[in-house]
Formats: C-alpha cells, structure tokens, sequence
C-alpha cells in the first residue's frame, strides 16, 4: 500500500522517538510518497532564523524523506498537493494535522496518525 507523509508526520521521529518507517510497515504500507511541496515547508523551517525542537525536527525530516518517492512540483499549498496526490495515487495519508484530517476523511481517504505518542493508526471516517 502507498502513504503520503505531511510535513508533520515526517518530524514525528525526532518528535517523539517512533520510528514511523517500521510503523509503516506494521500496518502494511511499502511505498512511502512525499509531495515537493511538503520539502518546501521542510526547508522554510530548517531557514527560519529561530532556533529550537521544530528547526532540528525539520532537518530530520529533510533527511527521511531521501527514504520516500518525491512528487509534483513546490509551488502549490501542501495540504491541496496532498489531497490531490492521495486521490490521483489511491493513496493514504499520514498527518496529525486536524484540519487536514477532517479534509481527508470528507473525501473518503484513509488517515494515518499518531496515538499515545508511541504509534500509528489507520482510521477512515466519512463525514
């Protein structure tokens, strides 16, 4: 099965410690899909002048996605690049971001999230 990772799932790993590849896996997900414009976001925040967890997480992050298939081009909004990949690749999605998730389940796709802090789950809601 096919995932898309959000900007926010990508930073999990530092985050929180999951190893969300295994995790992936664990539930059955061998193809990993990363939209360029989620790099772009990546980048942004490795950028910003500020200093802390986000800005460590993000380079992290940078650096697992070189472990996922890049798609599309960075000049669109992300969360729109993903929902439409989702739809065009019969993918999942892997966010934690609640707006986006309520996005995704209006349109029938299945979200993956993290829960407890320690794992992932799968849930399809249709609103």
């Amino acid at each position: 099965m096919k995932v898309i990772l959000d900007t926010n799932a990508l930073m999990v790993p530092e985050q929180f410690g999951v190893d969300i590849f295994s995790e992936l896996g664990r539930l059955g997900y061998v193809e990993w899909i990363v939209p360029a414009s989620v790099l772009g976001e990546l980048r942004t925040l490795t950028a910003r002048a500020h200093k802390g967890k986000d800005k460590t997480a993000a380079r992290v992050a940078l650096g697992l996605a070189e472990r996922c298939r890049i798609l599309g081009i960075d000049d669109s909004d992300a969360d729109l690049a993903i929902e439409r990949l989702a739809q065009s690749e019969g993918a999942d999605v892997f966010t934690n971001d609640k707006a986006l998730k309520k996005r995704l389940f209006s349109k029938g796709i299945t979200v993956i999230y993290l829960r407890q802090g320690r794992y992932l789950e799968a849930t399809k809601k249709e609103y």
